[in-house]
Formats: C-alpha cells, sequence, structure tokens
C-alpha cells in the first residue's frame, strides 16, 4: 500500500462508485428523486439528482456554498437557468427556489454543508 505524504501510515484507499446500479431514492418533494455518492457527518455530500418536468425545490438557504453541474435537462431559478453542460454555483446565505424545466433535469450537486428550508424540510442535510 502506498504511504501518505504528510503522514508516517498508509494512503487510505479510494471508494469507487457504479451510480447506474444504485437505486433511486425518494424525497421530501414530489417529483426529485436522489442517488448519495458521498456524504459525512458535517453534512457535506454529493448528489446525484432526477427532476421530473417542472418539480420544484422549495425555497431555501446555502450555509455554505453550493455548486451544481447540469448533465441532462435545464435547472432554473430566479436568477437564470443552466442547461446541460453548463454549471453554477451558489455562495452561503444565497436564497432560491429552483426547479426542473419541461424536459426535467439530471444534475450533480455539492454541498458543503446542509441547506436550510423555509418551511423546515429535510433535503440535501446529513440528517434527512
Amino acid at each position: 500500500m502506498r504511504q501518505r505524504l504528510l503522514a508516517p501510515e498508509p494512503s487510505p484507499p479510494s471508494v469507487f462508485l457504479d451510480p447506474a446500479s444504485m437505486p433511486w431514492e425518494e424525497s421530501a418533494f414530489p417529483g426529485i428523486r436522489s442517488k448519495t455518492l458521498y456524504s459525512d457527518p458535517s453534512g457535506m455530500c454529493t448528489l446525484l439528482l432526477k427532476l421530473e418536468p417542472g418539480a420544484e425545490v422549495p425555497l431555501h438557504e446555502h450555509t455554505a456554498i453550493e455548486q451544481t453541474y447540469v448533465l441532462e435537462g435545464r435547472f432554473v431559478d430566479e436568477e437564470g437557468e443552466c442547461l446541460p453542460g453548463q454549471f453554477v454555483w451558489r455562495p452561503q446565505g444565497n436564497t432560491h427556489v429552483a426547479w426542473a424545466g419541461p424536459e426535467g433535469a439530471l444534475i450533480l450537486g455539492i454541498f458543503l454543508r446542509p441547506n436550510v428550508f423555509a418551511a423546515g424540510q429535510k433535503f440535501f442535510t446529513a440528517d434527512e
């Protein structure tokens, strides 16, 4: 096993996933399913999200940076839209409602800490 460069111990192994073989999990919101690719106790997570046409992520605030890469469809909010191959990031404190376009959306979302939803729902959170 490889040795770490910054500590006198073995390098921890990589974790390989096959998202295509993972089941979709239903979310707290109609028409939105997810696959958790990474998560840790702090709330940091990487999610593959599938939004049906018009599905909405209700009003929420990002407690840290959010990064989103659109794989398929259209991901929209009040500030603009992201199309396949495009990327948007939102700073800590950004509040918005987001939704899928008429063709739906498949997105990769990276969150450093859990979001806070106006109505108190648990979604994109470590304690969901």
